[in-house]
């Protein structure tokens, strides 16, 4: 499967939401709702994968390596319904959602400091 520019799937997510009548029906605030719904299975995901990269460290058995392959499978699931949430939130509240993640980004960009292996993001101090 070839790779596909944010732009093109972006537009077949709406396409797909109007063809279901999610968009116009839902409400932004429906759709953020839903965003959190699918952002705790990422989270749910995420930290199983953290506890089998432990076990894999210790041990090399193959029901290990096949129980984080399809955790690995529901996290990328996961993030992408993510995503599907967003497009739909933004599209029915007209916003962006490039423009969403450029602001983001233009607000951390000049942010310094780095995270320590403990998960702890320690802001340089200057």
């Amino acid at each position: 499967m070839s790779r596909r520019s944010y732009a093109d799937v972006e537009i077949d997510v709406i396409r797909w939401a109007e063809a279901r009548q999610i968009i116009p029906n839902s409400s932004p605030l429906a759709q953020a709702t839903k965003t959190l719904e699918e952002a705790g299975e990422l989270l749910e995901a995420a930290a199983q994968m953290k506890i089998l990269k432990k076990l894999l460290e210790r041990t090399d058995l193959q029901m290990v390596h096949k129980q984080y392959e399809w955790t690995l499978e529901r996290f990328r699931d996961a993030a992408g319904d993510v995503l599907v949430t967003l497009i739909n939130a933004c599209a029915l509240a007209d916003v962006d959602l490039v423009d969403c993640l450029c602001d983001a980004y233009e607000e951390i960009k000049d942010r310094k400091g780095t995270m320590n292996a403990a998960g702890v993001f320690v802001k340089e101090t200057t």
